[in-house]
């Protein structure tokens, strides 16, 4: 059988990586492992080396296994190595750098998709009466979706305090140097296109390339 009649391939391991093949790969990867027991403790530091200037991050296991198992998987296969981080806004309570689809479009993935690990203890967004909008702060670091139990590789960081639903797994930390360079590529605003001379959501006025995607070993 082809691959467009098998059913789509699901690891056996609690984290259940899925194909995804209406979907398929922006970057040929394998599915990630899937040990039956995922590593759930301590901190892993990756490191986004960027054009304009290193992106430190530190991975919490234990806020999300799943993610961070997946995170280092597509690291280590050098899935984020010359990509573009494609998308930045700039609202008052959305301030985020969007990154991780090789294409470079926003719709490209990693031909696999697996579960929401949802944070349950965010405060809620002063902006939001309803309650319903969470705080993500400023240095948080979480998976971009198309909806449920849809993460792949995408992620976002977030430069201001933003108000979201807590839609969106919260999957490490941006360290002050990483803060420090996303506040100038912020700060270079949102590319002006013809329909919109002053947009606050779309690709970032100055370009934005991940060279290499690289783990910290031995540091603890």
């Amino acid at each position: 059988m082809d691959a467009a009649t098998r059913p789509p391939r699901t690891t056996h391991g609690p984290c259940a990586y899925t194909e995804t093949p209406d979907e398929p790969a922006a970057r040929p990867v394998p599915l990630p492992p899937d040990p039956r027991r995922t590593p759930s403790r301590g901190t892993v530091r990756v490191t986004l080396a960027t054009n304009h200037g290193p992106i430190g991050l530190t991975l919490d296991r234990a806020a999300a296994p799943c993610t961070v198992q997946s995170f280092l998987h597509l690291v280590g296969k050098r899935f984020y190595d010359r990509t573009s981080c494609h998308r930045l806004t700039a609202y008052p309570t959305l301030s985020v750098l969007q990154c991780g689809d090789p294409s470079g479009t926003g719709e490209g993935g990693p031909g696999y998709r697996y579960r929401d690990e949802l944070p349950t203890d965010l405060p809620p967004a002063p902006t939001d009466p309803t309650g319903e909008r969470k705080v993500y702060a400023r240095g948080v670091l979480a998976m971009a979706n198309a909806g449920p139990d849809t993460n792949g590789s995408q992620f976002f960081l977030v430069y201001a305090n933003s108000a979201l639903r807590p839609n969106y797994t919260i999957f490490g930390e941006v360290d002050a140097a990483g803060l420090a360079t996303l506040d100038r590529i912020a700060a270079g605003g949102v590319a002006p296109t013809a329909e919109d001379p002053a947009p606050v959501d779309g690709a970032p006025a100055l370009p934005v390339t991940i060279r290499k995607a690289v783990r910290a070993h031995h540091h603890h």
